[in-house]
């Protein structure tokens, strides 16, 4: 399994946390990062990675904040996968199996891909199924139906106060 960094973690609760706004209302960056016991700095820079992916809106002013770019059935969980950690493949094959004293001398034995390779990108490919395959709008289901009333109705006080 590939481990995606804690910038993950927290676009995905903020992404959830968006998709609970009425229409037109936002939450400025630092009360997702208040939210969320996190560093402004260290939040801020995942926003604006998630809005330069088309996954938020940063609504400029002084009543700005962050919302939701699309409606959550049409944000994948890669979409926000993608936008904090990238699209680069977690395996890199750096053809190790033509160094050394195990190498074939004939060139033409290395003209297909590297099997070990063929098998760590298809993992990796399942691995982006799967979260192709997830929206937020799943989150939104779960999150109704796993999160306490009462922590619930303490997001929902904090957001209500928050937003602009």
């Amino acid at each position: 399994m590939r481990r995606m960094s804690d910038g993950v973690e927290a676009a995905l609760h903020c992404a959830l946390v968006l998709a609970g706004l009425p229409p037109g209302r936002v939450l400025t960056g630092k009360s997702l990062a208040a939210l969320h016991g996190l560093s402004d700095s260290y939040l801020l820079k995942h926003l604006r990675a998630l809005a330069e992916a088309g996954v938020i809106e940063a609504v400029p002013g002084p009543r700005g904040g962050y919302r939701l770019a699309r409606a959550p059935a049409a944000i994948s969980l890669l979409d926000i996968v993608a936008a904090i950690d990238g699209t680069e493949p977690a395996f890199t094959c750096r053809e190790i199996r033509r160094r050394g004293p195990g190498k074939a001398k004939e060139p033409c034995v290395y003209k297909t891909d590297c099997f070990i390779k063929t098998r760590m990108l298809a993992a990796e490919q399942a691995w982006r199924s799967a979260l192709q395959g997830q929206t937020l709008q799943d989150l939104v289901a779960d999150g109704d139906r796993l999160i306490d009333p009462q922590n619930k109705a303490a997001v929902a006080r904090f957001v209500q106060d928050e937003q602009r």
